[in-house]
């Protein structure tokens, strides 16, 4: 939700992406580290504190370039993103428990100005788009004793493959807002920063990928999958619209491939911007860095470049949540997106000054370069995933207490991916290396590779060069003999 973050400069994303996949890509051959191999790792005498792996014949597998028409920052519709966060604050407040039915304030005020802008995207789609208004009861300690109603907005663009099209990847932003008292219907609560960039950043994403009016989209290519732009209720008063969100998709017999919120994205005002992005993700229980959260982070940076993303190993904000955590917590890819550095007097805050300090949450605080770049960053991840095979399933690592790594995994057949590639890194790595390609799914022998000394994973890689997200390998699981009590 919150951040500000003195970073590299951020490079004209869209004007090298496709240098930086085939860069990325190339970096990713190697073993991580550096490793060198054979007679080199040996000439390099005393610099060199470990054995190479593996000591001789590493594979040299062929690496894909990313899918080409990458969205442009160019394409970002700044003005269009403005007037929707102007005329959400316009509504003076959307807390949660404020009016459903008034149209000039409160939170029904808010849902006016989002369903109207989505039946307009939907329109210009020629009718691809398909707007939903999900409207339902729910409680939490912030909503006092009894259920409240709460209406999300999804607007859903079917994926063409028969196979991929119940495969979701969701991109989502909160119209709520909240003052002080997150209990006070009254007071204002304008929220353009919270969470009102992140609601514009969600429809501009359906903007650039539904219309065929929008700047290249005859070069994005086929969405195989299905992509929902959410916009989502109750987020301050207990994530409500998210634990709603999860069960429609469950509803409706969806797959989450990938669940991306973006909360507080709008303020980048330290000096030196644009920065990065922050994007959080939890480390699940998978030896201990390896959820699919993590790994979506990790396709994320991947997709947008270093010089666009900063990746969080944390759940999230120290002592915060946002709508991402009912994903998270139930095992799915769910990631949060948020500013480089928060600043807390303009949000969580009843308008007003004290000792000649102004609180509130204006949007004279926005810095609209920082959220087009992330509306970009957040719609070219979308593009690349939905063009993706389905991930592999199964992944296993096998070989302990031998010399090789045997990773495993299984895939449906799929005669628009190219095959599978094998990736590895040191267990104090942040980023993965592709270590082998593999055209079908099998047993692969990592020759002269330990099985303890990396952690190993497999994803799909499509003929048009989207890959899916990573499926880490889990390790088989061995007891270790414990002692018998003696006999009596």
């Amino acid at each position: 939700m919150y951040g500000k973050v003195k970073t590299m400069k951020r490079i004209g994303i869209l004007g090298v992406a496709s240098l930086l996949s085939v860069a990325l890509a190339g970096a990713q051959t190697g073993a991580p580290g550096a490793a060198k191999s054979g007679a080199s790792s040996t000439a390099a005498g005393a610099g060199s504190h470990d054995p190479a792996e593996p000591l001789t014949g590493r594979p040299h597998p062929k690496i894909l370039p990313r899918p080409f028409g990458a969205i442009t920052r160019q394409s970002i519709d700044e003005k269009s993103m403005r007037k929707l966060i102007h005329d959400e604050v316009s509504c003076g407040t959307r807390l949660t428990l404020s009016s459903l039915t008034d149209a000039k304030r409160g939170i029904g005020c808010g849902r006016d100005f989002v369903v109207a802008r989505m039946n307009e995207i939907a329109k210009d789609s020629g009718g691809k788009l398909q707007v939903v208004v999900d409207k339902f009861e729910s409680k939490s300690e912030r909503t006092g004793p009894n259920p409240i109603p709460l209406e999300n907005i999804y607007a859903i663009l079917p994926g063409t493959d028969e196979k991929l099209a119940k495969t979701v990847y969701i991109v989502v932003g909160d119209y709520d807002s909240r003052p002080s008292d997150v209990m006070d219907p009254n007071a204002d609560a304008p929220g353009a920063d919270d969470d009102a960039s992140g609601t514009a950043v969600s429809v501009e994403c359906a903007r650039l990928l539904s219309s065929p009016s929008a700047n290249g989209h005859g070069k994005f290519g086929k969405f195989r999958g299905t992509i929902i732009f959410g916009v989502l209720s109750g987020e301050e008063q207990g994530l409500l619209g998210a634990y709603r969100l999860l069960d429609w998709v469950k509803e409706q017999g969806y797959t989450v491939g990938a669940m991306m919120d973006n909360d507080i994205v709008g303020a980048d005002t330290a000096p030196g911007g644009p920065h990065r992005v922050r994007v959080f993700s939890g480390n699940g229980e998978i030896e201990d860095a390896d959820s699919p959260a993590r790994e979506l982070a990790r396709a994320i940076e991947e997709i947008d470049g270093r010089s666009a993303i900063r990746m969080i190993f944390r759940q999230d904000r120290y002592g915060r949540g946002g709508d991402h955590f009912p994903f998270y917590k139930a095992g799915l890819p769910g990631v949060r997106f948020t500013e480089p550095l928060e600043d807390y007097n303009h949000q969580h805050q009843t308008p007003r000054t004290e000792n000649g300090v102004e609180y509130g949450d204006f949007e004279k605080y926005l810095n609209f370069a920082f959220m087009g770049n992330v509306a970009r960053d957040n719609a070219e991840v979308l593009r690349q995933l939905a063009m993706a095979p389905s991930a592999p399933t199964n992944v296993k690592l096998t070989g302990a207490v031998t010399p090789d790594a045997k990773v495993s995994w299984a895939a449906e057949d799929d005669p628009e991916r190219a095959g599978f590639e094998i990736l590895w890194r040191e267990t104090t790595e942040a980023r993965w290396s592709v270590f082998d390609f593999a055209e079908a799914a099998r047993k692969s022998v990592l020759k002269g590779v330990s099985t303890d000394n990396h952690f190993f994973a497999v994803r799909s890689v499509g003929k048009n060069g989207a890959r899916s997200i990573a499926v880490i390998a889990e390790a088989e699981r061995r007891a270790p003999p414990l002692p018998t009590a003696p006999k009596q």
